[in-house]
């Protein structure tokens, strides 16, 4: 029998596809774990960052994918792994299926990564979902819903308690939005591409520009001084952004950051107005605070 508090989850979708269906059951699973880790003190140590983060949060109208956090503090110590039996036992008392797994790292990093793993088909009959609907989908496919956490964050950000209601109340710790929008600048201007610009940075950017184009700029500058992409010994600027934004724009090809974005959209129409002149606007919208 399917828990109420998950059908009431899934009807709050309006899916009209079987691709819709996986992308409410991706959000469901986001909620649960968010829950798991809210109940296991998680938040007493990090904090909620990132587009998903963005879009619980604040509604951005888009899909994602992957679940950002940071340490409030840096701890070379700190362990992900001690947080999955919990999340499996939380999916489970929901009546819904989940396998933790912590990434091995082969490489020395900030970043500490864990899956949370579904058989697509049987989650989607967990959830409600009528047999025949979720009969279309490969019985071998997986939802994986990846968690990262900052183990060495940059310094000068703030954070604030913000409560979701679903599937039953609690509170989470997150990013204010001027740290948030830091962060998202720094993906934008020093993110490494290489063959595949990602426009989901750029569709979030978009969304801040209309919405809160307010950023911490001594945060942005932690961050690029982390990351080693600001070696300048003066503080950054407002007008060093604007002027970093633009030089990374003259290299962008308008088309792939499009055809990047469109899988997490269910309305293209957003993307008509891109073009260089619009993402310059986008860009004089936003102030340094």
């Amino acid at each position: 029998m399917t828990n109420p508090a998950i059908t009431e989850m899934l009807n709050s979708y309006s899916c009209r596809s079987d691709q819709d269906y996986i992308n409410a059951l991706r959000e469901i699973m986001q909620s649960v774990a968010l829950l798991a880790l809210s109940r296991n003190d998680f938040f007493n140590h990090a904090a909620f960052y990132g587009e998903t983060a963005l879009r619980i949060l604040y509604g951005l109208n888009r899909g994602s994918e992957d679940m950002d956090f940071s340490l409030l503090a840096p701890d070379a110590n700190f362990s992900l792994g001690k947080f999955g039996d919990a999340l499996e036992t939380e999916f489970a008392s929901f009546g819904l299926r989940a396998t933790f797994s912590k990434k091995i790292k082969m490489t020395a990093g900030n970043i500490q990564s864990a899956f949370l793993k579904s058989n697509t088909h049987v989650q989607l009959l967990s959830i409600g979902l009528d047999a025949a609907l979720a009969g279309r989908v490969n019985a071998r496919s997986e939802i994986k819903i990846k968690l990262e956490v900052d183990v060495q964050p940059p310094s000068g950000f703030d954070t604030e308690i913000k409560y979701l209601y679903q599937p039953l109340p609690f509170a989470i710790r997150s990013y204010t939005l001027p740290d948030l929008l830091a962060g998202k600048l720094h993906a934008v201007l020093f993110r490494s591409w290489k063959s595949r610009v990602k426009g989901r940075d750029w569709y979030d950017l978009v969304w801040y520009a209309g919405k809160h184009p307010q950023y911490h700029l001594s945060h942005l500058e932690q961050r690029a001084r982390q990351s080693a992409d600001y070696t300048d010994p003066r503080p950054l600027t407002e007008l060093d952004v604007q002027a970093m934004l633009e030089r990374r724009l003259a290299g962008l090809d308008i088309e792939a950051m499009k055809a990047d974005v469109r899988p997490f959209l269910r309305d293209q129409r957003e993307l008509e107005i891109w073009s260089k002149d619009f993402f310059t606007d986008v860009f004089r919208r936003m102030k340094a605070v």
